[in-house]
């Protein structure tokens, strides 16, 4: 227990047969529930975690899936279970021991006292983040974080692709679980379905964690181009739910006449170009309607962000 609140800590895994030891035997004594989900390991990983159920059944609990399901995919189904039991607090650490268990009342308190309804670690505000995270994963991980921001309107929160959270049990009944996203794009998505329902995001500042022997599935050629298109297709998404089902606000026609002024404009412009390089004189008259359209459309995408920012500057 956690302030008179029951808590469970989801731990998905995927051949950590190395570090789920670990990771079960350094969970903090308040935590009530450990809900180990086995993503189908071909190594010894379900075989350890069955010695720790056997060793203390009331709180360590393993769930194997039948296939392959992606990370996201094996949160929902600890998120499943601990809503079944009632869990009032439900935290995420993976199974390859890169959280700090050592953070996670820094995480579970402003849930458990009522500030906010997920808290989500971030890395980056450690001064030692640039040299212990890998550069190419700390410039990605800035990159996806920032088209986050966008995507989700929670413009406060950074290190998007952190998977050390806190959800709090209203929060996980409300939202869809099974419509979120099954792989390494979850944590983006399901902050997209929080702010759809207005739920309150925090940022705790935790200590990243490298070399402990861990090994990183994550192939960033691959992952980055997948989450943006992820990103693209959820923040249309919440502009529909939110603005146009929830509620009503004209930064959506703004997103939208952006959009299509920008690409209108950027489209004139790259024929002046080619024309430009087949010896044709450019039109005046195009070069200043695409000038116009894109000075005009970013105009409107800018004016479209700053009501998003103002609208969702409560849900801190």
């Amino acid at each position: 227990m956690f302030q008179d609140k029951s808590v469970g800590v989801v731990v998905p895994c995927h051949n950590e047969a190395a570090l789920i030891g670990s990771v079960i035997e350094t969970m903090p004594s308040y935590v009530d529930r450990i809900y180990v989900v086995d993503d189908v390991s071909s190594d010894d990983t379900v075989s350890i975690v069955k010695r720790y159920v056997a060793a203390d059944p009331e709180r360590v609990t393993l769930i194997r899936h039948p296939q392959n399901r992606g990370v996201g995919a094996a949160i929902v189904t600890g998120y499943k279970a601990a809503v079944d039991e009632n869990v009032d607090l439900v935290a995420v650490m993976a199974g390859d021991a890169q959280m700090d268990p050592d953070d996670l009342e820094a995480l579970l308190e402003p849930v458990a006292s009522g500030q906010c309804d997920y808290a989500k670690g971030n890395r980056l505000f450690s001064g030692d983040a640039w040299t212990l995270i890998p550069r190419v994963r700390y410039l990605g991980n800035s990159a996806l974080s920032l088209m986050t921001k966008v995507a989700s309107g929670y413009w406060h929160v950074a290190d998007s692709q952190t998977g050390y959270t806190v959800a709090s049990l209203k929060a996980l009944q409300t939202i869809e679980l099974d419509s979120l996203y099954p792989r390494y794009g979850f944590p983006n998505d399901i902050l997209v379905r929080l702010n759809v329902f207005g739920f309150r995001v925090h940022d705790v500042p935790v200590r990243p964690v490298y070399g402990v022997g861990e090994k990183s599935g994550i192939r960033l050629l691959r992952v980055i181009p997948a989450i943006s298109f992820l990103l693209f297709r959820r923040f249309w998404f919440r502009m529909f739910q939110k603005y146009v089902i929830h509620d009503t606000h004209p930064l959506v026609l703004f997103y939208m006449m952006g959009n299509a002024f920008v690409f209108v404009g950027v489209w004139l412009g790259l024929l002046q170009v080619f024309a430009r390089l087949r010896d044709i004189p450019p039109s005046v008259a195009t070069t200043v309607l695409a000038t116009l359209l894109l000075i005009s459309g970013l105009q409107f995408i800018f004016f479209a962000m700053w009501f998003d920012m103002d609208y969702n500057k409560e849900m801190r």
